[in-house]
This record gives C-alpha cells, structure tokens and sequence, in this order.
C-alpha cells in the first residue's frame, strides 16, 4: 500500500507541472526489433550507411552507424570514405537519430558526410538502435543497472577503440549534452585520449549545481529519482502512455531554444525520446545537489564496499591532457547547461579550449536549431580541419 500511496503522489506532481498550451498530442512512431537507424532515416535521405554491433565489457551490444556522403551513393557501392572518423555522440533521452532530424543541409551527421568525413553514429545501452545485452532481457531489472559513469567508461571507451581499429586512425569526437559528461570522464582516462585527434563539446556538462530549469529543479526537489528506485522502476520509457504527457510538458521550454523548426516537433517525436535507467537520473540528481564531477554515490557503506572510501571519487577533469584540442560550443539561454558550471569545467581544465558563445541559444539549438550550419557547425568543421585533417571540403 505505501508503494501504491508514493506512485498516486509522484503522478499527482508530475501531472501538476504539465502545461499541454505548446505541444499537440503526438502520435509516436513505434519502432520494431528489426527496425535500424540506416534504414528509417539515413538511407531513405540517398546517404549510404552501414549498420555495425559492439559489445562492451559488461555484455551490451551497442549500434554503431557508418556514413558516407550522398556524392558515393550513385557509384560504387563499396566506395570508401576519403577523410577522416569522426564520432557522434548523443545526448540524455536521444540517440543517434539525433543528427539526423533535420535537412541535409541542417543535420550535422548529413553535413559531415557531404564535407568528406568518415562519420560514426554512437547509440548507448537502452536506446532504441542498440541491441540489448548478451544475457539480460530488458524486462530484468539488472539491465537498467547503469549511470552515465558506465557510458563513459564502458560504452563510450568501446565505441572509440572500435572506430580507431576499423579506420587505422584517430578520431574526431562530437558530443552533445550527456555525451560531453561521458566525454570528459572518458578523456581523464589517458588511454581513450591516445586514439582521439580532437573533440567538439556542444553545451558541455561536468557540473550541474547552476542548473536553471524550473522543470528539472522541481523534479529534484521531490526526490524523484529515488522515488522511481524505491518503487522498482528501473526504466525510464518516456513512450509509454503516462510519460508521453511528461514529453509533452517539456515542449515547454522550447521557448528557450531560438531556432528550431516548431513545425517539425512532431516529427522530432517520432523518434525522440529514447528510453534511459533511473539510476543514471539519480546520478545527474546526484550532480545538482552535491555539485561535484564524480562516480555514482551509492551512500556511505554502499562507497565503502564499490570505492573503498566513504565519498565517491572524482572524475579529475585537470587530469585531461593539455595536448588534446578541444572546441566548445556554449549558449547563454542554456537552462541545463548554465554558463556558470560551465565557466567552472573551464577553470578545471589544463587547456585553453576554442570557445563559441551563442547568447539566443538554448540547449537543444546546437543540434536542431536551422541555423547551426552556420552558427555552429562550419566552426566544428574548420576546428578539425585545422587539426592536419587537408583534403576535405570546407564550402558551405
């Protein structure tokens, strides 16, 4: 019965904060088991895309997409790349579909491809185009038994090795959101940051104690994330039938994002969101309230038994090497990643990264806005190109 009493209260509150006024009610695409990222959106667009499977050292099997650009696909098929890899890497809630959403001449994965890239799309464990686990069902709750700690040091440090050992080369790294949290833990670890050329940080994240949305502040305050683990809900499905109203209610802040296409919110939505664990919510809850940069805190003797210390460790960003370049983009109407915590990861690391400060833009901009071409992603491309990348195109 008390289970049954804190469920009534945590829909009564999520369902109070709800505002339908700037969302329709959208129909979701549903996605089958055969379904695959190449086949629903990259290639149906003329870009040839292959679909490829690694397994991390925890048993996941994670998709990986290769691009090539639209020029090849009236030729040879087996027309290889000419340039460089470059990873993509997803943000909490999405995955690789993400770059996609957009035009070719809008969505960074197209224009990557078109300017001459070797483009890797990485998809994390539990989102739709990966592929389960060697053992685990996804009905069991031990598949859920993740943060955005093991994405960084098992998925993300996976992804990275394979694409260095398919291409024989260094790669470039995009991330985006929750894949610039994975990235900056990742690259404190000395051998990821051997097989990467240089990376591009769009609305980095390694603090969150200045988050300002309103929304994500009022969940954190009700406790939700352990809420959702007390009650044994270790899968955080925002297609089901209740958190499809929660999606609604976070179109919402669409006002902080200067220029996405409104009308394709639908569209977006039939592929946004992908499913994540309540323990990776409760590690980011974790970030807001002790401001720290640091391992899943699993309490006092729970550190004790995982860590051998009380308090979990840092991920020591001063520990990133000075000679990896890094490129980030930033916006000054950014509620989740707030200039405040970002100017902080600045003072952290070693380096002196290249900045871009976009004061209109808010968070999901930097992948969706029309105008990131120009905005945003001729700077990323010039960035590498200026990394000993000579041969690719640079028109736009």
């Amino acid at each position: 019965m008390d289970t049954l009493v804190v469920a009534v209260v945590v829909v009564a509150l999520l369902l109070f904060t709800i505002d339908h006024s700037h969302c329709s009610n959208l129909h979701r695409r549903s996605h089958s088991q055969s379904s695959s990222l190449c086949a629903e959106l990259i290639k149906p667009s003329g870009y040839p895309c292959t679909e490829h499977t690694v397994e991390t050292k925890d048993g996941y099997l994670l998709g990986l997409q290769r691009v090539s650009s639209s020029s090849s696909r009236g030729g040879d098929k087996n027309v290889k790349p000419i340039g460089p890899p470059v990873l993509l890497q997803h943000g909490l809630f999405m995955a690789g579909d993400a770059w996609f959403l957009n035009s070719n001449k809008q969505s960074l994965g197209f224009i990557l491809a078109d300017q001459g890239f070797d483009v890797w799309v990485g998809n994390v464990r539990g989102t739709h185009w990966s592929h389960g686990h060697t053992t685990l069902s996804v009905k069991e709750k031990d598949f859920w038994d993740w943060s955005w700690q093991e994405l960084a040091l098992y998925d993300l440090a996976e992804m990275i090795n394979f694409v260095y050992s398919m291409t024989n080369s260094k790669i470039f790294y995009v991330g985006h959101s929750q894949g610039t949290i994975m990235a900056l833990a990742a690259f404190t670890q000395p051998e990821i940051v051997d097989m990467v050329e240089a990376a591009a940080l769009l609305c980095p994240i390694s603090y969150l104690g200045h988050i300002s949305s309103q929304f994500v502040l009022r969940l954190v305050g009700m406790h939700l994330d352990q809420m959702l683990i007390a009650m044994g809900i270790h899968q955080l499905n925002f297609r089901s039938d209740f958190s499809v109203h929660i999606v609604d209610s976070i179109c919402d802040d669409e006002r902080k994002n200067c220029c996405f296409n409104r009308s394709r919110i639908d569209f977006y939505l039939d592929y946004e969101p992908h499913p994540t664990s309540s323990k990776n919510l409760k590690h980011l809850f974790q970030m807001i309230r002790k401001g720290r940069f640091a391992m899943y805190d699993y309490g006092l003797l729970g550190n004790l038994k995982q860590y051998g210390h009380i308090q979990p460790p840092t991920f020591d960003v001063t520990s990133i090497s000075k000679s990896l370049p890094l490129w980030m983009g930033y916006g000054g109407n950014d509620s989740l990643a707030d200039v405040s915590d970002f100017k902080h990861t600045l003072e952290d690391l070693k380096s002196t990264p290249e900045l871009l400060y976009l004061d209109s833009y808010g968070h999901l901009d930097f992948i969706l806005s029309t105008k990131a071409n120009e905005d945003v992603y001729c700077n990323i491309i010039k960035f590498f190109g200026s990394r000993g990348s000579s041969g690719m195109s640079t028109s736009f």
